[in-house]
């Protein structure tokens, strides 16, 4: 497998290593972070198999999240990318960041640069992100984004809504 290795003018996005479980670990157990991805925290074990599930998906699918870096420093801040396993509704952009790294437009500008990967580099035609309907930073990210509001599903016992874009409107707003 090739890793895939995206960058932005503050991030990296690139393959989780073993050396990022602490921290994945810490964001997947802190209940702010994780209170609209199923709302429990994971134990370490969960996280470690969570992680793993993650890097597993890109052999089985030839994708998936990225650990994100900021650039100056280093730090792992969390993971924007696809997820698209069995029983999910379509290809799907996430994100999902520290608490620390919140509100600095991290989130919008990984997943911009992701999105863009999907569409020109994947040959993607239609993209979503499942959002709970009363995480309101991650609606304006997905808006940011260019995505709308496509209708909702049941995700995992709760209801979400599914926002997504179409490669033609992509393009049309980088006009």
């Amino acid at each position: 497998m090739t890793e895939v290795r995206l960058e932005t003018e503050r991030l990296i996005l690139r393959m989780l290593r073993e050396e990022d479980f602490e921290a994945y670990a810490a964001l997947s157990a802190d209940p702010e972070v994780i209170r609209f991805l199923g709302g429990k925290p994971l134990t370490r074990l969960e996280a470690w198999r969570h992680m793993a599930g993650t890097i597993g998906h890109w052999y089985l699918r030839g994708y998936g999240p990225w650990a994100v870096e900021e650039k100056s420093r280093g730090q792992f801040l969390g993971r924007i990318g696809f997820h698209y396993p069995e029983t999910w509704p379509a290809f799907e952009l996430g994100w999902t960041l520290a608490r620390h790294a919140q509100g600095k437009g991290y989130a919008t500008e990984g997943a911009r640069r992701a999105l863009e990967y999907a569409f020109t580099e994947m040959g993607r035609d239609h993209v979503i992100s499942l959002i709970n309907p009363l995480n309101v930073p991650s609606i304006r990210v997905a808006e940011r984004l260019g995505e709308k509001v496509e209708g909702r599903t049941e995700l995992l016992g709760s209801e979400v809504l599914i926002y997504g874009i179409d490669r033609d409107e992509w393009r049309a707003s980088l006009a």
